[in-house]
Parts: C-alpha cells; structure tokens; sequence
C-alpha cells in the first residue's frame, strides 16, 4: 500500500510517496480504500509547520476521502463492506493515502448521484461553510450574505448552503470564468474582487443598508474594508487568513457589529453530528453538488499542494489514488 509521507515540516516537496504497511480496522474503525483525496489549504500550512497544531511526525496529510468500504471493526454498525462512503477525518492515518481507517462516527454515506471526486470535496469544505453560517454566524433565511472567494471549495459550499437556505448571496471571485460558476451556484449578484473597488458597490446591491454578514476567506486583506459594508448588528465570519491586519474598531462599534472565528479544528462530536445530518439531505436531492476544478495522481500531491494556494480558485482539487 502506497500513502504520502511527511518526515519533516518545510516545502511541497518534503512530501514523499512510500510504501507503508497494511491497515486493519479496530474496534469502532472502518477501512476505506479510497478513491479520492480532497486538498485543503490548511493541510499546507500544517505541512509547512506554520499552523498553531502540527502532527506528530512522520504523518500522513490530509482529512477528505471518499471510496468504498474495504472493512470494519468490531461493533461498526452503520455501514459495511462494499458501501460508498465520504469522511470527514481519519483515525490518525491521514488522507493522501490508498487505504485509510477511519472512526465510525466520521463516515456518512455517499449518495449515487455524487462521484467519489464530488464525496472527497465534502469534508472540510462543506463542514466549514455550514459551521460558520448557521453555528457560528447565526445565519437566517432573508438576511444578505457577502461571499468572499466563492468560486472555491469553500465559496462553493457556502454558496449552495446559503441559497438553500434562503439567504441573498453576494459573490466574489477573481476570473470571469470563477464569477460565472458562482452564478452557476446560486449567487444573486457576483463581483470581481480583483476590482480593487469592488467593496464599494456592495452596499448600493443591498438598497443601502449594508450585508447582515460576510463569509471572510482572507481576513488579512479585506477584514476593514468588511466593516465598512456591514448592516447595523451584522457580522464579519473569519474562516481564512494568512497573515496579521489592521482593522478600525470604531466601525464595529458604530453598527454594533461582530467580528467571529472558527477553525474545524475546534469542532465538537455533536457538531459534526449536526452538520453532516443537515448536509444530507441536500446532498441526496442535488442543492448542494461539490464542484470539481482540478483532478491530479497522488504521487502529484507536491504540484497539488502548489495548485490548491494558486490564485484564482476554480472548484475543488482532488487527488485520485
């Protein structure tokens, strides 16, 4: 069995693909041979030794996989062998992998309509769009949601939920080709962030008064320009960042305004519950339908890792064992 390895933190290129022993499912464990990895931004920051947790070395990367059930351990109920499944995390053994073993609890059935691609791009991206709007953000149906870099992963997802949901969607993307798919994906009105004064036409799409909330990518770049298209008592959702920046308190104050957080990694077993069952049905009747931009072998998980911090996002990219 063939898996990524990481013998030490730096560059891409200290992952290596290498041959590891076989898996056997524990009590409460399912074995997945997987047949495609999704690739998160985070999993090269961990890789880089730059993110506040770092594994225990040597690790294998990644969460998001998607195959069938190869077997389980003793006391695993919920699915068997032969079942198509997604997870959203591993027992430890990582993603970027042929096999993996995972807990119970993270595995939930892949519906037919979607391909093994399409359950890979589940995990990470539409946990975090749905954690944040609807646990952290408080979204509701009628409110105005400003999207940031909504023709990725995450922007996709979030797009699809928020407009299942009921809310109006305000988009960003850098290329017309990412503007038109989040058209595509439900967005009522779509902006080229590249547009240096983009921010300023958000407020006149809203009547005036301003977006009850903004699904923050990049925080480092655009937090206080957020601030400034804020309904009174709106809220800006950081789910993205990539370094420090300066903000204006006061335009918080004035609007009595929220700046919140989050990071999956902090999320508890009953919110993954929550969310992974709000998720489905969506994912049975096609609301939500993860958008594949980029498909590459696992022995490219170098390139990949390049691929996944390019500008200019496009959909998902995924690794194929």
């Amino acid at each position: 069995m063939k898996a990524i390895i990481v013998r030490e933190f730096g560059p891409p290129d200290v992952m290596k693909l290498e041959e590891v022993p076989a898996l056997t499912p524990g009590p409460g464990q399912v074995l997945v041979r997987v047949k495609a990895v999704g690739v998160n931004p985070v999993e090269t920051y961990v890789r880089a030794g730059t993110y506040a947790r770092k594994p225990n070395l040597p690790y294998t990367p990644g969460s998001d996989v998607a195959g069938i059930v190869e077997a389980v351990g003793p006391g695993v109920n919920s699915v068997k062998t032969g079942d198509r499944v997604y997870s959203h995390g591993t027992a430890g053994t990582g993603a970027y992998r042929e096999l993996t073993l995972c807990e119970e609890a993270q595995v939930h059935a892949l519906p037919d309509r979607l391909s093994f691609q399409q359950g890979a791009a589940l995990g990470t991206p539409y946990s975090t769009a749905w954690r944040a709007l609807f646990l952290y953000a408080h979204a509701t149906p009628g409110e105005t949601v400003l999207i940031h870099g909504a023709s990725g992963g995450v922007g996709v997802a979030a797009t699809q939920i928020a407009r299942a949901n009921g809310l109006r969607v305000i988009a960003t993307a850098g290329t017309e080709r990412g503007m038109n798919l989040a058209r595509q994906q439900g967005a009522h009105e779509v902006l080229n962030h590249r547009d240096g004064d983009h921010l300023s036409r958000v407020t006149p799409l809203t009547g005036g008064r301003g977006v009850d909330l903004v699904l923050e990518m990049l925080a480092n770049v655009n937090l206080d320009r957020d601030l400034d298209v804020l309904a009174f008592r709106g809220r800006v959702m950081v789910v993205g960042n990539r370094g420090r920046v300066e903000i204006d308190p006061r335009k918080i104050m004035s609007k009595d305004g929220a700046i919140l957080g989050m990071t999956m990694f902090n999320a508890t077993a009953d919110e993954y519950r929550t969310i992974h069952a709000a998720l489905a049905p969506g994912l049975e009747n096609g609301s939500l339908t993860p958008v594949i931009g980029r498909e590459m072998p696992l022995d490219q998980a170098v390139q990949a890792h390049g691929a996944v911090m390019e500008s200019g996002a496009f959909g998902k990219i995924v690794l194929l064992p």
